[in-house]
């Protein structure tokens, strides 16, 4: 789907609660908004995520994530045919040292 500056998704504030939702810029802010749906929205926001920009958009974006929950990583390979090596949160979490040596 084509998206100008007058558009929005059509979004629920729940996986937004620590931003002022009224303000987000879903264009310039578009990867910040991937991974705040893809990690903590409803189903129906992820749906219109997809939706708003693209399978190709999601796909090309979503990689660059810092943090990404193991169980949204997972879905993400799957729905986007992705490896999980593709993703820099892999990476991140691949990259830390245990806290705790047993």
């Amino acid at each position: 789907m084509n998206t100008t500056a007058t558009t929005r998704p059509n979004l629920s504030p729940i996986a937004f609660w620590d931003v002022a939702f009224d303000q987000i810029d879903f264009e310039a802010d578009s990867l910040f908004v991937m991974n705040k749906v893809f990690n903590f929205g409803l189903w129906s926001d992820i749906l219109e995520v997809l939706n708003y920009y693209g399978l190709e958009r999601v796909r090309n974006e979503i990689v660059q994530a810092a943090y990404l929950k193991k169980t949204t990583l997972s879905f993400l390979c799957v729905i986007l045919s992705l490896d999980e090596r593709d993703f820099e949160a892999y990476q991140r979490r691949q990259e830390r040292k245990p806290v705790w040596k047993y």
